[in-house]
């Protein structure tokens, strides 16, 4: 595995090594401690979950407060979803900056969003299937998010804002300049 620093503090891209021949091919995808080393971190992932979406469905900003914050690894097993990292740390050099990165089943590039982050995707394909583990288990009481269109953080999620599709949930989300952090 190849671990790629990003701009923000923490937050790293995973690309595996991938094993091709006339078969198919395989690549294993999370190795804890080659991940912890890579990454210098001691993550102990507790949940996996996955999610199916149809294109332009957009999926966050989420994330979760105080001793329920969750830091997750992302990756797409079927589609293209364009995926987003916002640094929510108040202490941290690169708050309120984010990152957006293509996450697909041909390139198999992954995402460590670590805590103190929102998240959120948006997929580009017709469908995908998005999975994701997280180092702490999800708790409703300590949830968080940040509205999509945010203008603080002007994020280009690649797709009209008119095609995108947005729970009920995620639409009445507040700016970032009145979430609670």
């Amino acid at each position: 595995m190849t671990v790629l620093e990003t701009k923000l503090q923490s937050c790293f891209i995973v690309e595996p090594k991938i094993f091709q021949d006339k078969r198919g091919y395989f690549f294993e995808s999370f190795n804890q401690n080659q991940f912890n080393k890579e990454t210098n971190t001691n993550i102990n992932f507790v949940q996996d979950n996955e999610s199916y979406s149809t294109k332009g469905v957009l999926r966050g900003l989420h994330y979760q407060t105080g001793i329920h914050a969750q830091a997750k690894l992302v990756r797409v097993i079927k589609g293209i979803v364009l995926d987003v990292a916002v640094d929510i740390r108040k202490n941290s050099p690169t708050y309120g900056q984010h990152i957006t990165v293509e996450l697909s089943e041909d390139n198999k590039k992954q995402l460590f969003v670590p805590r103190g982050f929102a998240h959120g995707f948006v997929v580009l394909s017709d469908t995908a299937i998005f999975s994701y583990k997280c180092d702490n288990y999800y708790n409703k009481d300590s949830e968080g998010g940040i509205i999509y269109n945010d203008p603080t953080l002007n994020i280009d999620w690649q797709l009209p804002e008119e095609s995108l599709i947005v729970s009920e949930k995620d639409v009445v989300l507040p700016k970032f300049v009145d979430a609670k952090l």
